[in-house]
């Protein structure tokens, strides 16, 4: 792992990161000038602005606005994504759809540029599910598929006792454990070593515990 920090995140449905995530951004972000996000529905550009104008205003709110802040998605040109990826102080994958979100990075050669990235890079939700090694596609393939390869930890997000995607989740971590992360809580990663903030359980060979 060459990033400065991973952080991987379920979801925020009240919008505010938690005192103790924030605090943990905080202490690994002394440079604001930056914020690049890469969307997760990439051609549905209303909503990557409103999104990443909303989740800039969640560092802002916890003094940790940035001096520019950006989405990459089917608007942005190849060259002009690698240059903001090589330029960002924060990268922030989006939450949506794992799959379209994966070809967008393929498709502007930004694998490579996040596998190298020295920065912080965080992502939540869908963001976060394709940073692992390997992805839980639960939706269609119902299989592991390819992520970035950033971390081996492989997470999905919104996990609740009932959640209609556990069976699929047992089934997946027969062949590789999974994460299955409530929202607000958070993995972080930093020099060879990860821990946990809020509820997250883990799942293998189809037995759950925390």
């Amino acid at each position: 792992m060459n990033a400065k920090i991973l952080g991987l995140f379920s979801g925020f449905p009240t919008h505010h990161f938690t005192d103790a995530i924030a605090q943990v951004l905080r202490e690994n972000l002394p440079r604001r000038e930056s914020l690049v996000f890469i969307s997760a529905w990439p051609e549905d550009y209303a909503r990557n602005d409103d999104d990443s104008d909303g989740m800039h205003a969640m560092f802002a709110e916890r003094g940790m606005a940035f001096s520019d802040h950006r989405v990459i998605d089917r608007r942005t040109r190849a060259a002009d994504a690698v240059e903001r990826v090589r330029a960002a102080d924060c990268i922030f994958l989006m939450g949506g759809d794992v799959t379209l979100q994966m070809a967008l990075i393929r498709d502007l050669g930004l694998a490579s540029e996040l596998r190298a990235s020295r920065t912080m890079i965080l992502g939540v939700s869908a963001g976060a599910m394709n940073m692992g090694r390997y992805v839980a596609e639960i939706w269609e393939s119902k299989a592991l598929q390819s992520g970035l390869g950033l971390t081996d930890i492989t997470v999905k997000g919104h996990y609740t006792e009932d959640a209609w995607f556990v069976p699929a989740l047992k089934a997946l971590s027969m062949t590789h454990p999974v994460a299955a992360m409530e929202d607000e809580s958070a993995i972080f990663i930093q020099d060879g070593a990860a821990w946990k903030i809020g509820n997250i359980h883990w799942i293998d060979k189809g037995e759950i515990r925390e």
